[in-house]
């Protein structure tokens, strides 16, 4: 009689794996791997490309009053900053700038809000964009002059045309594109009006939201600059726009071109220490954009 074998039995043992994050990932890559897949890496190295051909093409031209350098810009800016002249300038373009900004986004926020509450205020937001929206903010300037006088009323009446219909159009087509079935769970809510609005379109536009935003701010900034040239040359004051229009009148171009610096490094702040946290907390966070 034969017995069948049995294999041994082994007591069972339970493995438990750390947990691997895409941090510990990215650290076992080579170190020129991390670097390339940093955002602000490849963001300098784009600044660091540009400055390079800047240089070249001023050794190149040979001709300071055309083209300063790298180099002399850098000392214009020290100076500038070093005595505070451009810092003051600075100052009352960014106090106009933000007023103006403000009451754009408010102004698009009730147009926005009205058109996707009621029919009326959809017709009044097409009508209103297609009239308004492909004339130029810096059109609008010698009415502004004549309106609101030589002050700040008229810049921040253009710096506001400028913010409201590109806020307004991105605004609406994103609560355009929000998922019916959205609407459908804030209505079996009892959500009407305002209330809808906030609760239920803001968060789903959100990334829509963000664009507009960005747009608007982008064309808020270079509006803003283009009407300092004319406003400051017919007031005697103004922000970063009459620091380069009145350096450029005495040929001081390595000025100009500290005050252009100035200008591209606040936008570059703008968009990367503001709109981009925004959006890594909120829509990258939650996985409404890659």
């Amino acid at each position: 009689m034969t017995h069948a074998l049995t294999p041994p039995l082994r007591p069972e043992r339970e493995y438990v794996l750390p947990a691997v994050t895409a941090r510990d990932v990215q650290r076992s890559l080579p170190w020129a791997t991390q670097l390339m897949q940093s955002d602000f890496f490849r963001r300098l190295l784009v600044v660091l490309a540009c400055l390079l051909l800047w240089e070249v093409g001023a050794r190149l031209h040979n001709n300071d009053l055309l083209l300063p350098s790298v180099r002399q810009t850098a000392l214009a800016l020290w100076d500038g900053m070093a005595s505070g002249e451009l810092l003051v300038k600075t100052r009352i373009s960014l106090a106009i700038l933000l007023q103006a900004y403000v009451g754009g986004v408010f102004v698009a926020f009730v147009l926005t809000a009205l058109a996707v509450s009621t029919r009326t205020g959809r017709d009044v937001l097409a009508t209103l964009t297609a009239m308004f929206n492909p004339l130029p903010a810096i059109a609008l300037l010698p009415l502004a002059l004549l309106w609101f006088g030589l002050g700040q009323g008229s810049l921040i009446f253009v710096l506001v045309h400028s913010v409201v219909w590109p806020m307004a159009l991105n605004t609406f087509a994103g609560f355009q594109a929000v998922p019916e079935t959205l609407r459908m769970t804030g209505r079996n809510y009892g959500l009407k009006g305002l209330p809808f609005v906030l609760q239920i379109l803001v968060p789903a536009a959100l990334p829509a939201i963000l664009t507009g935003l960005k747009i608007g701010w982008a064309f808020a900034w270079r509006t803003l600059i283009a009407a300092e040239l004319v406003f400051g040359a017919s007031s005697g004051k103004g922000g970063l726009g009459w620091y380069i229009f009145q350096n450029r009148n005495e040929l001081q171009t390595d000025r100009v071109f500290a005050g252009l610096v100035m200008v591209i490094a606040i936008g570059l702040l703008v968009e990367g220490l503001i709109f981009r946290t925004v959006e890594r907390l909120t829509v990258r966070r939650w996985g409404m954009q890659r």
